[in-house]
């Protein structure tokens, strides 16, 4: 620790973060300025906005905040992460970059396959050139399908059941291909559930663009009155109030998981490429999170209930046990923090990072 209180377990260490400006990797670099990591930041922002990180510079530690460097790019073109490359040596790369909405990959499949996979191979091929050849990858929950028991364990028979999904397949195969035919890859895979919630600050939080495709955002933006009523797909799942159930984690702790991941990456030598869910380990129902979320707000939330959708499971809660004794990581906060955190952030910025 520096006398600040800060951890330096980052310092001298370069980090490029794909999708850096994004839900995700806008917390992730926040923790891992804080750790004293330089970290690069390569988005297009498709679907996230450079206002996440001028506003995780300001919530950086003063002697920290010089360093983060954003570049816009895309990583379907080589070009922009060639580009990326030359501007420093970077010594592990997460990354978050890709499309994520499943009911959309449903509808426009070649545009997931094309998207997702392309950037993560030339990335891969650009990575291997310039001899960085540690990657922490934002995999899903999706990967495990409907499994036929739960919680979801990391050595479960993976069968995704929309494009999304396999995506996130595809690319844990072609990793695992990668470090098995060169050994000096450590690659670690996190299988995320269900991020909700906000920094605590609620200056940097969910923003997506047009209508949420996610549970919580949708919540947040009928509170805040920017939609008229939540459409819940199916209540008639064999769930305790037959809506679907899912393991919510809070964004801090999600952040806190790719820190134990990197320093798990740097510290192992024979890590090869290893898998890790990132969850509470408790399944939460989508009525029960919107009671949690009228309980925090003190706001009612009008329903519609629809029909189920296409590639969505029933109900999927991870096993954390692997996370807890390999990373030494444990997810810490509950849903009602999670809703707490997450109100704070849509009562500050109703509009999302465009809030006058």
């Amino acid at each position: 620790m520096d006398t600040n209180g800060y951890s330096k377990e980052g310092l001298h260490r370069c980090i490029l973060v794909t999708g850096g400006a994004g839900f995700i990797g806008s917390h992730t670099v926040l923790q891992l300025l804080n750790e004293g990591y330089v970290v690069h930041v390569i988005d297009n922002l498709n679907n996230a906005s450079e206002e996440s990180l001028r506003r995780v510079r300001r919530l950086a530690s003063p002697q920290f905040q010089h360093n983060l460097i954003f570049s816009l790019g895309d990583l379907c073109r080589k070009e922009d992460v060639e580009k990326v490359f030359s501007l420093a040596k970077f010594d592990a790369v997460i990354h978050f970059a890709g499309f994520k909405a499943v009911g959309e990959s449903v509808e426009k499949p070649l545009k997931y396959y094309n998207n997702n996979l392309i950037g993560t191979l030339n990335l891969f091929d650009v990575m291997t050139r310039h001899g960085c050849k540690k990657m922490v990858f934002s995999s899903s929950t999706t990967v495990y399908g409907q499994p036929k028991v739960i919680p979801c364990v990391e050595d479960f028979q993976l069968a995704p059941i929309n494009p999304y999904g396999r995506t996130k397949f595809f690319i844990e195969e072609i990793a695992r291909d990668l470090q098995k035919a060169d050994p000096e890859w450590r690659i670690i895979l996190l299988r995320y559930f269900n991020p909700i919630g906000a920094h605590p600050s609620g200056q940097i939080g969910e923003d997506p663009k047009g209508i949420p495709t996610c549970l919580m955002p949708f919540i947040q933006q009928v509170v805040v009155g920017r939609q008229p009523v939540l459409n819940v797909y199916g209540n008639d799942y064999p769930t305790k109030d037959g809506t679907a159930v899912r393991d919510y984690i809070h964004v801090v702790d999600l952040a806190d998981g790719h820190i134990s991941a990197l320093q798990k990456l740097f510290t192992t030598e024979d890590i090869g490429c290893r898998a890790y869910n990132l969850g509470t380990g408790h399944g939460t129902s989508v009525l029960e999170l919107v009671a949690a979320f009228e309980k925090v707000s003190e706001k009612k939330i009008p329903i519609k209930i629809c029909s189920r959708r296409p590639g969505d499971a029933t109900a999927v809660y991870a096993n954390t046990e692997k996370a807890e004794h390999e990373l030494g990581w444990k997810a810490k906060y509950g849903i009602e923090e999670m809703c707490r955190d997450q109100w704070n952030w849509a009562r500050q910025n109703p509009w999302g990072y465009n809030s006058p």
